[in-house]
């Protein structure tokens, strides 16, 4: 009788479990788009991300786990322009049969020279700016797919929009203590252009936009003397390395023009959980200090 008597207690409570949506899950290639997502969709739905924090995008090779993540996503996110690698994204959402949403869309890219042809330029979320496309580009996309929560959406995105705001306005506060003629940025690929464009710097790197075609023999003999002397002839105090990247072709150039190197810069992915660069915001926020620190 006690057993029945609270089962009758229960049932008024059972319609509101049984009830409760289910979370839609959307499935992001870089830790750049996931960290954008969550700040829009908030407990809202699930967000996931293919790429692990300090794994590079142009060479990642996507697994059968990675398929199987695709396959739980209502919605994927990609940067586009070619950033995945032979198009990974496209290729695990059109496998699996999900829509995709491209987050560079709408956005005008910039062109860089690439084995005699122009191609563009994938790292368009360096510039705030364009950060701020990327999340109008995501409210769209889960708009169409979650009509209920635009409102949601839409507030949580125009809160952050504010934040990158700052952001840019801080960095170019932060850069007042460079002069504009030590303004050069020595990485180790071409990742940091948008970056340059917006905060008034030259950008030098010995491999061009992609990892890619870097590993093993990507830089020349022309492109390696070419940055050297760039960096002798400007008086360049340090250069830098990347998180994703093999430092070793950058710690050879900087013995070799016999200048520091300056610290580690996050380009393709943000940092891992409890690191200054595991969000959008902390990771610029941590290139700009570890640059200042260096070329002031």
């Amino acid at each position: 009788m006690r057993a029945i008597a609270l089962l009758l207690t229960l049932l008024p409570f059972l319609p509101a479990f049984a009830d409760e949506p289910r979370k839609r899950v959307i499935v992001c290639s870089t830790t750049q788009i996931a960290d954008f997502t969550r700040q829009i969709v908030g407990d809202r739905c699930v967000v996931k991300c293919i790429l692990a924090p300090g794994a590079d995008p142009h060479t990642y090779m996507p697994t059968p786990g990675d398929a199987e993540i695709a396959a739980t996503a209502d919605l994927c996110l990609e940067n586009g322009l070619h950033l995945e690698g032979k198009n990974w994204m496209a290729t695990l959402a059109k496998d699996r049969g999900k829509p995709i949403g491209t987050c560079t869309e709408g956005l005008a890219p910039l062109e860089l020279e690439a084995g005699g042809q122009k191609i563009h330029d994938p790292h368009a979320w360096f510039s705030p700016a364009n950060a701020a496309k990327y999340v109008n580009n995501i409210v769209a996309a889960l708009s169409k797919l979650d009509p209920a929560g635009i409102g949601e959406f839409e507030a949580r995105a125009k809160l952050y929009l504010q934040q990158l705001r700052t952001l840019d306005a801080w960095i170019k506060e932060q850069f007042n203590a460079i002069l504009p003629e030590k303004r050069i940025l020595v990485t180790s690929h071409d990742a940091f252009n948008y970056f340059c464009r917006d905060y008034g710097f030259k950008s030098a790197a010995p491999v061009g936009w992609s990892t890619g075609n870097e590993v093993g023999a990507g830089m020349t003999p022309e492109r390696r003397k070419a940055v050297v002397d760039s960096i002798r002839s400007f008086g360049v105090k340090a250069v830098f390395v990347e998180t994703s990247v093999n430092p070793k072709m950058v710690e050879e150039l900087a013995s070799e023009a016999g200048v520091a190197v300056g610290g580690q810069l996050y380009s393709d992915s943000m940092g891992g959980p409890g690191t200054a660069g595991e969000t959008y915001i902390g990771m610029m926020r941590e290139n700009v200090l570890t640059i200042v620190r260096a070329l002031k």
